[in-house]
């Protein structure tokens, strides 16, 4: 099971639209338009080559361009700050600040496969919905989709970690598969925890929602991963609830700090670009 880590660098990823350029202006490092227009859109990682080896990504992976040299983005289990030296439409994007969270093993190679594509320069091009960055001898790169953002309401919202104030986890090994839920256009929020399904009434005030009333679950009987990982989110959801939407994740914490990170699912036919 993956070990809870402290998140040491997620303060300056919620900071990166602030930092400053590296570099000088116009060709150079630090400008990304009118060479290569990528800021401004959000970029789906669909797919990662690393020394002549292609890996699809995991779900959540992403990589957004700031205007001022930075990027952010999500090997599809941990954070990453970057910072980005633009020549023309050729870019090399260094990690800098990651976060720590335990990853299961297919994610983690994936990581490192991304991270490896990422270590020199490599000449974009956009063609329709379509971003793709490549070495000059084809053996790195990336493969990345325009993606839309997602909506709190009617959204299937897959639970993907737990928060304990500055600390993030992944969920209890063997839980990971079924904990996600909706919150419905009619005032309902329904899903599973991990174990059971359950619906339950739900208001949203501003940036916070509130479970009304006790829950209608089932009353299955699942692994020990799964029953505690419920347990703990049932606990986590009596009580009012501050979100933050961040393009396709969803932040719930309590007045404590405690809560859970989720990322939008895609819906079925959705096209690509339309995720």
């Amino acid at each position: 099971m993956p070990k809870p880590r402290a998140l040491a660098a997620l303060v300056p990823l919620l900071l990166l639209t602030a930092c400053g350029t590296e570099g000088g202006a116009g060709s150079g490092s630090g400008t990304l338009s009118p060479d290569l227009p990528v800021t401004g859109t959000h970029w789906r990682i669909d797919a990662v080559t690393a020394d002549g080896s292609r890996s699809a990504a995991p779900p959540g992976a992403r990589l957004d361009f700031g205007e001022n040299g930075r990027a952010e983005g999500n090997s599809g289990c941990n954070h990453f700050g970057a910072t980005v030296a633009a020549h023309g439409d050729t870019l090399t994007v260094t990690p800098r600040e990651i976060t720590r969270i335990g990853c299961p093993a297919d994610q983690e190679r994936f990581e490192k496969a991304l991270f490896k594509a990422l270590g020199g320069p490599l000449k974009g091009t956009i063609a329709d919905a379509r971003f793709t960055l490549a070495s000059a001898d084809g053996r790195d790169g990336l493969e990345m989709t325009t993606e839309l953002g997602a909506p709190l309401r009617g959204t299937t919202w897959k639970i993907d970690g737990l928060l304990a104030g500055d600390t993030a986890s992944s969920l209890p090994a063997g839980s990971e598969a079924k904990a996600r839920f909706v919150i419905g256009e009619d005032g309902r929020v329904t899903g599973n925890l991990g174990c059971n399904n359950f619906s339950a009434s739900a208001r949203v005030e501003g940036k916070t929602l509130r479970i009304e009333g006790p829950a209608a679950t089932t009353r299955m009987m699942c692994t020990s991963p799964q029953m505690r990982l419920e347990t703990k989110l049932y606990e986590l959801l009596d009580g009012p609830l501050t979100y933050r939407l961040d393009h396709r994740t969803l932040t719930l914490t309590d007045t404590r700090g405690e809560g859970l990170t989720a990322t939008a699912e895609k819906t079925a036919g959705q096209s690509p670009a339309a995720q």
